[in-house]
This record gives C-alpha cells, sequence and structure tokens, in this order.
C-alpha cells in the first residue's frame, strides 16, 4: 500500500508555501524528508496527513483519495508524532500510550485487557515500561516523545509520520529510535521522518527527500541523493564529508 502526494501545492489560507510536489510512501520503508527551517516540512506531512487541505492535487492512501476516508479510517492507517507536544493534564504515561488504542475503539469506551497489553508492549519496546505510572507532565522531553512514539505504535497502524522525532533526546535515545524506525519498516510498517541531520537519514532511510523554499530540489535512494553537493544545495552552507575505515561516510557542517 502507498500514501502518496500527487502535484501537490500546498500551504495555509493566506498563503502558498510549496508547489508541483510528487511524494509517495510504501509500507515496508523508510523516507527522511530534510530541508532548512521554513522548507515546508511540516506542511507537507499535516498535508500528506489531511490535517491541512491541500491547495492544489491530491493525497491518496492506497486506491482512494484521502479524503474519502473517515477519521477513524485514517487513525487507524496513519500515525502521527508531532514535534512538540505539551500536556496540560498530568496524564500517566501508560493512559498517553492508551490514546492511541482510541483509533479502535472511541474515546469514551474503557480499554480492554488487549488494549492494555498492545500498550504494554509499546511501553516495553521503546524501555520506557518503568515509567508507566508516572505523569506525563513530570518526565523529561526525551521521555516524552519516546511516549509519543509508544503511543503511535499502539495505535497498530500501516504508516507513521514522525516531524523531527530525535529533537529532543539525547545521544543515546536518538540511537534507539533510529533502530527503532528501521525495525518498524522491517515488520511492515511504511515511515516517514523529517530530520535535519543527514547522518540519521544515511542510517534509517531507503529514500531521501530534499525540499527547500517549498520545491523538491532531489529525491532518491539516500546513498545517490545525500551527498557533498546536493547538501550544500540544500542547506546554502559549506558540508564536509567524513569516511571511517570501513568506508561509511557522515556529514558535518563546514
Amino acid at each position: 500500500m502507498k500514501l502518496a502526494g500527487h502535484d501537490l501545492a500546498i500551504g495555509y489560507s493566506d498563503r502558498v508555501v510549496g508547489r508541483d510536489l510528487n511524494v509517495a510512501l510504501s509500507t515496508g520503508e523508510v523516507l527522511a524528508l530534510l530541508g532548512p527551517n521554513g522548507a515546508g516540512k511540516t506542511t507537507l506531512l499535516k498535508t500528506l496527513l489531511g490535517l491541512l487541505v491541500a491547495k492544489a492535487g491530491e493525497v491518496r492512501l492506497g486506491e482512494r483519495p484521502l479524503q474519502d476516508y473517515s477519521a477513524g479510517e485514517r487513525a487507524r492507517m496513519i500515525a502521527y508524532v508531532p514535534q512538540v507536544h505539551n500536556a496540560t493534564f498530568a496524564f500517566t504515561v501508560e493512559a498517553i500510550v492508551l490514546m492511541g488504542r482510541t483509533a479502535h475503539g472511541n474515546l469514551f469506551s474503557r480499554p480492554t485487557a488487549a488494549d492494555r497489553a498492545v500498550a504494554a508492549r509499546a511501553l516495553e519496546r521503546f524501555g520506557i515500561a518503568h515509567l508507566s505510572d508516572r505523569p506525563y507532565t513530570n518526565i523529561s522531553g526525551g521521555e516524552r516523545q519516546l511516549a509519543l512514539l509508544a503511543r503511535a505504535l499502539a495505535q497498530e497502524p500501516q504508516f507513521i509520520v514522525l516531524d523531527e522525532p530525535t529533537a529532543s533526546l539525547d545521544f543515546g535515545n536518538q540511537g534507539k529510535v533510529m533502530r527503532e524506525i528501521r525495525a518498524l519498516a522491517q515488520s511492515g510498517h511504511g515511515v516517514l521522518f523529517t530530520t535535519h541531520d543527514p547522518n540519521h537519514a544515511m542510517r534509517a532511510a531507503d529514500r531521501a527527500f530534499l525540499l527547500r523554499q517549498g520545491a523538491r530540489i532531489a529525491e532518491g535512494a539516500v546513498a545517490d541523493v545525500l551527498n557533498r553537493e546536493q547538501l550544500e544545495a540544500l542547506y546554502g552552507a559549506p558540508v564536509e564529508t567524513v569516511t571511517d575505515l570501513a568506508g561509511r561516510s557522515a556529514f558535518l557542517p563546514g
């Protein structure tokens, strides 16, 4: 199955942010979306999710236009992890993760034993089961991000869309999230994530989509797209390439 945008123009009521965008994500693969601040990455994500209406073009989920799916159907197919989430009520971490199960019931139904088992597995997978009874408002920003990832997994979707999933994580947890992104693809999910770090894309993604000022400047396999010349064009800044003894490359700001 594919989640795809065709000939998209994206933006808001008062402005267009990007035009002529074609992007597709299949189940079983990871797509990394890279670009400088203000490039339109989050706007594109929200359009693919149906949170923003395309100003032109169409988003399709499988064989149907995304707009033909009900909100509940979308929630069972696509999970979204935003970059920033500020809770105002001290739900427990378990309760936050269980919210992902509302896609399979409703907001007012009590969680079943099966729902709690799914949430427990998601908490365990991200190494935060010990936080289950802690108030979400009393844990660190990095721990909150892991809880949101667990909530997305608890939805049991086919696609997971993440907006800068490592932005508030320490070095070790960044590695954990990158490993989990690969594992999600290997288990059949389609994963789309935005990042400012091309090294994360090199590690976790199959393909990369480079977006600058609302326009695609390159797309393809990470090994073909992520190189010094393309990244310098993307960010308008010098980039240094380093290679280890095993022949693996990494990128540093020049």
